[in-house]
């Protein structure tokens, strides 16, 4: 459909209402179109317009209502509304045997906000225990999210375990293929859990610069959320509180929530910005409302 395009690209070039004005005459046009549901719902998602973005998921969800993805969806606009209760309702069915990636990421960022560190490192450990079909990448992602459950739950000695086998595969990776940002940013949380401080900073700033956000303005944001998580964690605090301000004026796909930015709401409730919280700086930015 020409009118899914355009709002694909109008959206990629940060064309923002233009690309919501294209979903609209297409949704029209096609109101059963999940595939164009999903995308307008996402869209509206990026811009915190979490209302209208709820009611395309509704829409979607009469269509194909046990559609673990749709569902997760759903729960990952609760979260960055900070309503853990009602998330928690459209999380309940999955589980490690979950076949889609955002949809268990979506569950162990809902574990993660309710501090449920033991059930979201079982839950990996779950997926790790899984038959040896998965990518050495999708193996590698699991154990950088492992890494960090566990740096965030205290346990050090575990974190650097997973961190460590993480960072060998992630380490290749980036030197057969050093224009892929996604691969900086997972190697530069390897890194950050196993304390290599200077190594994580320099590949969270290349994954910035590889895919900079006047470059994307739908995923570039992503990588500074990332960066941000970074310098939190070595206690670089003035300057992830700046990234952080920014991240709350600007529209795009999620970095560490997925399918939603960052909310004062996530600011508030996640233990990943927990070595913030003293700072009156970062207290304004959880107290502020949503653009």
């Amino acid at each position: 459909m020409p009118l899914m395009g355009l709002g694909a690209v109008s959206r990629r070039e940060g064309h923002w209402d233009q690309s919501v004005a294209y979903w609209e005459q297409a949704l029209v046009l096609d109101p059963r179109n999940v595939e164009l549901l999903v995308q307008a719902a996402s869209t509206y998602a990026e811009l915190r317009q979490f209302q209208a973005a709820l009611k395309l998921y509704d829409r979607a969800l009469d269509i194909v209502p046990t559609d673990p993805d749709l569902m997760a969806s759903k729960a990952g606009i609760y979260q960055a509304e900070g309503n853990l209760e009602q998330a928690g309702k459209f999380l309940s069915q999955i589980n490690a045997q979950t076949p889609s990636p955002i949809a268990l990421g979506i569950k162990m960022t809902q574990l993660r906000l309710e501090r449920n560190y033991a059930e979201v490192i079982r839950l990996l450990q779950a997926r790790q225990a899984r038959p040896p079909s998965a990518s050495e990448i999708i193996k590698a992602i699991t154990e950088i999210e492992l890494a960090l459950h566990q740096r965030v739950a205290s346990d050090t000695t575990d974190a650097k375990v997973a961190a460590e086998q993480a960072r060998n595969t992630l380490e290749q990776l980036c030197k057969n293929q050093p224009y892929n940002p996604d691969f900086a940013a997972l190697l530069s949380q390897a890194y950050a859990v196993l304390g290599e401080k200077n190594s994580a900073l320099k590949e969270a700033e290349r994954a910035v610069m590889l895919l900079p956000s006047a470059k994307d303005g739908v995923y570039g944001p992503g990588f500074e959320e990332n960066l941000a998580v970074i310098q939190t964690m070595f206690g670089v605090n003035s300057e992830a509180i700046s990234t952080l301000a920014r991240l709350l004026q600007m529209p795009y796909y999620g970095g560490f929530y997925f399918e939603t930015p960052v909310t004062p709401a996530l600011l508030r409730l996640d233990p990943i910005w927990d070595a913030l919280r003293s700072d009156p700086a970062f207290q304004k930015l959880c107290e502020e409302k949503q653009p």
